[in-house]
């Protein structure tokens, strides 16, 4: 086996157990019998980003690609339905579904019927995979604004961060070995956004929230 395949072997493995923390959350909102004022966003954004890659993967023939964000999409799905079944606020969920939805359909009619140049679709869908995963990795930068004004950690979930930095660096080396630039930039991104946070756990320590997560 070539070491890009253990790479992407490592990363999907690392990717799928990330995956797996929205199941997580979801057992909470059984438990509790409702979501609160929390938002499907997250699952919303991430069935979206799954079906582009599982596209994207499917173009260039990737399956480490393929089957990890075919789970990942299943995953989200479940998360949706769950979301959906227990969520206060039904109706801003249905929305946000309904225009992920669309937006799927979109792309699916796009690269099966219309767009005949194989080598254009993979590049459209490649920008579009690669743009939306950028966006997804710069949704927290609100968050930090406020991390940095309170001096304090104790809102940024640690071991989630730790996750994303890992799972990043080893799809970006992925990327670098298969020489992928849509692959590199996104987790680069995500490489930098996560080492940034993880550096706040140090200039502003919260010590206890930090061993919580190793009690």
């Amino acid at each position: 086996m070539e070491i890009k395949d253990i790479l992407a072997s490592s990363a999907s493995i690392c990717t799928v157990l990330q995956y797996l923390a929205g199941v997580l959350v979801c057992r909470q909102y059984i438990k509790n019998g409702t979501t609160g004022d929390s938002s499907a966003l997250s699952f919303v954004t991430c069935l979206m980003s799954c079906y582009l890659w599982w596209t994207y993967g499917m173009l260039i023939k990737d399956f480490f690609i393929v089957y990890v964000n075919l789970f990942g999409a299943l995953l989200q799905v479940y998360n949706i339905i769950i979301f959906l079944i227990y969520s206060i606020k039904k109706s801003t969920t249905v929305r946000q579904v309904a225009a992920a939805l669309v937006f799927i359909l979109v792309i699916f009619i796009y690269s099966a019927f219309l767009q005949q140049d194989k080598t254009v679709l993979v590049k459209q869908v490649g920008f579009l995979s690669c743009t939306l995963t950028v966006l997804f990795f710069a949704s927290p930068l609100f968050l930090l604004a406020h991390v940095i004004k309170v001096r304090s950690t104790e809102s940024l979930p640690f071991p989630v961060i730790m996750a994303s930095m890992i799972v990043s660096c080893q799809w970006f080396a992925y990327g670098c070995l298969i020489n992928d630039h849509f692959i590199q930039v996104p987790n680069f991104m995500g490489c930098v956004l996560s080492g940034f946070q993880l550096s706040l756990f140090l200039i502003y320590p919260n010590k206890q929230s930090v061993e919580a997560y190793f009690i």
